[in-house]
């Protein structure tokens, strides 16, 4: 069981990615996913996350307006959009995910790093 992230990189402040969590072992649908993230030299911060009941989405409000979370259940993905990014968004970013519907974040896929710079 496990979470693979993608899709982070380079990009200039304005800029957009898309982030991608594919769930291998585990289907994502049946389980709240999220996104948290780690700068440097910062704790790590709850991003995103959507719930496996009725897909209701909850945004840090550091990004509410910028960033879209969203789930595509026949691909077994969860995705992170992220728009107008700024420099203040570079981090490592993780997909997690309640695996055992506890309510923790019990579940964590290895980090992407997303850089934010000109």
């Amino acid at each position: 069981v496990q979470l693979q992230a993608s899709g982070g990189g380079l990009v200039q402040p304005g800029g957009s990615l898309r982030l991608s969590c594919a769930g291998s072992g585990i289907t994502l649908r049946d389980h709240n996913v999220g996104w948290f993230r780690q700068a440097p030299g910062k704790e790590r911060e709850a991003v995103s996350c959507i719930t496996s009941s009725n897909g209701n989405t909850f945004y840090a409000d550091s990004v509410k307006g910028r960033f879209t979370i969203s789930r595509d259940s026949a691909k077994n993905t969860v995705y992170l959009q992220m728009n107008s990014l700024k420099p203040e968004d570079t981090a490592v970013y993780y997909c997690v995910a309640d695996r055992w519907r506890t309510g923790e974040w019990d579940l964590w896929g290895q980090g992407t790093l997303v850089t934010v710079s000109s």
